[in-house]
């Protein structure tokens, strides 16, 4: 059922309070880029009076210099949105994206501080820069903020990065229990990343990771997947084979589980949290607190969606023909016993027959073992009849999708 609109609440002729606060907002954000000698940016004060004229929240803020301003204009700059954030104690913000700009330290040094704050001062849980000009301290400085912040989704797509400069995303990545969704696509990582971002992905809770666009190659691939696959083929194997794979929780080593039971002890002391006791003797807890709770997730391997496309993945080279199979031997080895992997993209590598050949048994290996579909993209430069035996066998039966669509009328007769 739709939700009520608030106009339909509000004495005739008065203003919403979120427009009031909205055209607050606008004014501070002026007055801050004046200050700072910078540009109104025009994106955020179109969105900001559409939001007004439309009576709705404005919940994504976009930064990003108009491709036709001359080099006289003021630049644009993000310190001035955010101190209008904290200056008006905005918390009804979800998204920051920048598009394009030379972020300067101090710039990133308040989006930093303002991250690290969670929710007493920052709403945030999606940050996206995009095509940014970043040095080594401010890449830095974020990196650290990411182990404090309450951000569930990070972009840096575009953003070129060294060695050292990467590291540092990594490391705010490890025994990181929020953040669920990385994107690095065209980010110039190379071979010697895969390893280093296969161990931050064993100790972090990203469920979905975007590398289209690198040249990982098969080397840095295969150190990313190392380290996933050996632990899920671990885990599929201890599992009893009468028991069905349990695909909503992913499995969790002793140590991970000792790890968030104390986090989330700790997070339950300062809270005041208090358990009632209901006329019927059982006890309940305050709704806040089971929020708190289902925002973290235990440290571990636990990818959902993996997307490799056009990371120069094949068999060029003699070195490359051995790397390329073993990167087939881990990857096969994901397939057969990962049962939270939904989505895998290989597209734009050649991987060439024999590859996709062990794939496909993996795939129907897979389907044997009753685990969850698993939607996988390959080049078409194979076999027709390997391509379509692949696709045919990482998309959802008809006869699955018949049984769907008949529970779901009966439900509506039922109804």
């Amino acid at each position: 059922m739709p939700r009520e609109r608030e106009g339909n609440r509000k004495t005739k002729g008065a203003p919403l309070p979120i427009v009031t606060t909205l055209q607050k907002f606008l004014k501070t954000y002026e007055k801050h880029c004046a200050q700072t000698q910078t540009s109104v940016c025009p994106a955020i004060k179109r969105d900001l009076k559409t939001s007004i004229n439309n009576e709705q929240i404005l919940s994504k803020f976009v930064l990003v210099r108009p491709d036709d301003s001359p080099p006289s204009i003021l630049p644009v700059s993000l310190e001035p949105l955010l101190m209008t954030v904290q200056d008006e104690c905005y918390m009804l913000g979800r998204e920051i994206s920048i598009w394009g700009l030379q972020l300067s330290n101090p710039e990133v040094a308040r989006l930093a501080s303002l991250l690290e704050s969670k929710g007493r001062a920052c709403p945030f849980t999606t940050l996206k820069l995009m095509d940014c000009r970043i040095d080594a301290w401010s890449l830095g400085r974020l990196g650290t903020a990411l182990q404090f912040s309450s951000l569930r989704s990070l972009v840096l797509d575009y953003c070129k990065f060294g060695n050292e400069e990467i590291e540092s995303v990594f490391s705010g990545l490890e025994n990181n229990q929020r953040l669920r969704d990385l994107s690095l696509r065209f980010c110039g990582l190379g071979p010697q990343s895969g390893p280093r971002l296969g161990s931050a992905m064993c100790q972090s809770a990203v469920r979905e990771l975007h590398l289209d666009g690198n040249y990982l190659q098969c080397s840095g691939a295969l150190g990313l997947l190392r380290p996933i696959a050996e632990y899920v083929e671990m885990q599929g194997k201890d599992q009893p084979a009468t028991a069905p794979p349990d695909t909503r929780n992913p499995p969790q080593p002793f140590q991970a589980r000792q790890r968030a039971s104390s986090a989330l002890n700790q997070i339950r002391k300062p809270s005041g949290a208090v358990t009632v006791k209901t006329t019927s003797g059982k006890k309940k807890r305050k709704k806040g607190i089971k929020k708190k709770i289902k925002d973290l997730t235990e440290a571990g391997p636990w990818l959902v969606k993996l997307y490799l496309a056009d990371n120069g993945i094949d068999g060029k080279g003699k070195e490359e023909e051995n790397s390329l199979l073993e990167f087939t031997q881990i990857l096969t080895r994901l397939i057969r016993y990962s049962t939270h992997l939904r989505e895998l993209d290989l597209g734009n590598n050649v991987l060439g027959e024999a590859a996709a050949a062990d794939i496909l048994e993996a795939l129907r290996a897979r389907k044997t073992g009753k685990l969850p579909v698993l939607k996988i993209t390959v080049t078409p430069q194979i076999s027709s009849d390997t391509f379509r035996s692949i696709w045919e066998n990482s998309k959802k039966s008809s006869i699955t999708r018949k049984k769907k669509e008949k529970s779901m009328l009966l439900d509506t007769c039922a109804g």
